[in-house]
């Protein structure tokens, strides 16, 4: 058969050799072994993440237990964190409710709802839609 005869029935076309099969294996092989090490950093900058609670421009304001920030000494308001929230703490205090290690039960509601609360451009709101992706 010529090349004119393989174009007009269609059966010509590109056939891989061996050799470029083994050259496209090994690029796949070193693109996946490449890429789990770095998922495995970004799930764990995750957890280490940190959110301020409040954050630092509100300037000493309490947590409402409906997440807002009101002024010190509101009645029923939780006072601000000490530290910030790693990112581990935040997602177990929204996931099952669990307070941080020496905090008040409705303090910690309260907390989880102002990390609930959170928008783009307020101190730790990268760190809390981080959590929200799906692993």
């Amino acid at each position: 058969m010529s090349g004119s005869d393989e174009e007009a029935s269609g059966t010509g076309g590109f056939v891989p050799s061996r050799r470029t099969m083994l050259v496209l294996g090994a690029a796949a092989a070193s693109t996946v072994i490449t890429v789990r090490p770095a998922l495995a950093q970004t799930a764990g900058s995750v957890l280490n993440c940190e959110i301020p609670i409040p954050g630092p421009s509100a300037g000493g304001s309490y947590i409402a237990p409906d997440g807002r920030l009101v002024a010190a000494g509101t009645s029923g308001a939780a006072p601000p964190l000490a530290r910030p929230l790693r990112g581990e703490e935040a997602k177990a205090l929204l996931r099952s409710g669990a307070a941080p290690a020496g905090v008040d039960p409705a303090a910690a509601q309260a907390y989880a709802n102002y990390i609930r609360r959170l928008q783009a451009g307020m101190s730790g709101f990268t760190c809390y839609a981080s959590l929200q992706m799906p692993r």
